[in-house]
């Protein structure tokens, strides 16, 4: 008498590994925004340039290797700090554009300074005929504040002088904000021509042998 078959068993499909369930699904450290990058963005906002450049460097290479979020932080941190570079150039080019036409550097005969320029030269010197153009936001030694005029034809020197002092005096009192005699600064003058002119003759400036001054002495009070 033959056997009876076997009954059929249902087909039980094999259940795949566990890791493999987890295939695909980011790890808690992926999740998180990579904290080189997060960094790399906050430190170039305030433009601290090479402080984020080496922290997004850093930020895509472990993002790379651990597959973690952040790129597009990182990639912000490259792109705000290249913003930085441009507007620094941008500005440091516009400044030595202002420098050149404002004449700063330059040297000329003590005559062509203009009033409200700022110069460095030795204020001890027996006979001054040259100075250096400054900024008078750095330091520097004197400053053109006036022209006046004087009538001066005909006067002898010591005459010239104390026409030249007494007219100097009086535009320094009401730039600088103090009587020149009561000042610590001390006060010269350029005698451009005799006769008395329209703009001025005479060019009054400033300045204190020995010592650096430091931004306009316009309103000072010294």
């Amino acid at each position: 008498m033959s056997q009876p078959p076997p009954p059929i068993q249902p087909a039980r499909p094999s259940l795949p590994p566990a890791e493999s369930w987890l295939a695909g699904v980011p790890t808690p450290a992926q999740q998180r925004q990579d904290r080189y990058a997060v960094a790399a963005f906050v430190t170039s906002l305030p433009g601290l340039v090479p402080i984020a450049l080496v922290l997004a460097g850093i930020a895509l290479r472990r993002i790379k290797r651990t597959g973690g979020r952040g790129k597009k932080l990182a990639y912000g941190a490259l792109a705000v700090s290249l913003c930085w570079v441009l507007a620094t150039s941008v500005a440091v080019t516009l400044n030595l554009l202002g420098e050149r036409r404002a004449g700063i550097g330059r040297t000329v005969g003590i005559a062509q300074v203009a009033v409200g320029r700022c110069f460095d030269a030795d204020l001890e010197a027996a006979a001054l005929r040259v100075v250096r153009i400054a900024d008078c936001a750095v330091a520097h030694t004197g400053e053109a504040y006036a022209k006046v005029r004087a009538s001066l034809t005909g006067l002898a020197a010591d005459q010239t002088q104390t026409v030249a002092t007494q007219q100097c005096a009086t535009s320094f009192n009401a730039f600088v904000g103090k009587p020149y005699e009561r000042s610590e600064l001390d006060m010269y003058y350029v005698v451009l021509e005799d006769r008395a002119v329209a703009d001025g003759n005479v060019l009054c400036l400033l300045g204190m042998p020995g010592m650096r001054l430091t931004g306009s002495m316009r309103g000072s009070q010294r």
